[in-house]
């Protein structure tokens, strides 16, 4: 069975790719603020809003490839009811991490399978993550050093690399906090046929 991943990021794709897991990697094409824009709307939590994205991408890559077994991912984070995007700028992942420390936040990691049009699983973990209280100088040396790195992820970290040195405490697995839930994923590509086990 042809495995798809519905993303374009390389951190997703290297987890997937270290696992032993054959598959090829196909951008989605939504418009991801349009997506989630009515949900908040409605009330929707930071997980439905990324499980929500999530779906949206593997429908879409499984309309192109109906035999295909599509991953969608999608990640929020969120700090108290407020969700955060990825920063735009320097500038905004500097004011971004200055928001985040000291505090608490929740990355919200959701996957779903699509196969054939149809959705036949969705799964969202949850990471607990607190930033240690942070020099306004030693962020803009931060972020000087690992440079627009930054501008990929939605925290403006990256903590399997060098952003790891932002955090007092984390509660929640890397797979989740990288924005692959890989140990549920693997189980349910399992429990499909699609890998061997």
């Amino acid at each position: 069975m042809q495995i798809i991943l519905a993303s374009k990021s390389p951190f997703r794709a290297t987890l997937l790719k270290n696992a032993g897991v054959a598959f090829t990697a196909q951008s989605a094409n939504i418009d991801e603020r349009a997506v989630e824009a009515p949900l908040y709307k409605s009330g929707a939590t930071p997980e439905d809003v990324a499980l929500v994205l999530a779906e949206a991408k593997a429908l879409d890559v499984s309309e192109r490839y109906p035999d295909a077994l599509v991953i969608g991912s999608d990640q929020t984070l969120s700090l108290g009811d407020e969700v955060l995007h990825k920063p735009a700028d320097m500038e905004a992942a500097r004011r971004q991490l200055l928001r985040l420390s000291g505090q608490t936040h929740h990355l919200n990691s959701a996957i779903v399978l699509v196969k054939g049009g149809q959705t036949v699983w969705r799964h969202v973990s949850v990471a607990r993550m607190t930033l240690r209280d942070l020099d306004p100088a030693f962020i803009g040396r931060h972020l000087a050093r690992v440079g627009t790195i930054a501008l990929q992820s939605v925290g403006a970290y990256q903590y399997e690399g060098e952003g790891v040195q932002l955090f007092e405490k984390v509660d929640g697995d890397y797979f989740t906090i990288v924005g692959l839930p890989l140990l549920p994923l693997l189980n349910e590509l399992r429990r499909e046929g699609a890998i061997d086990g």
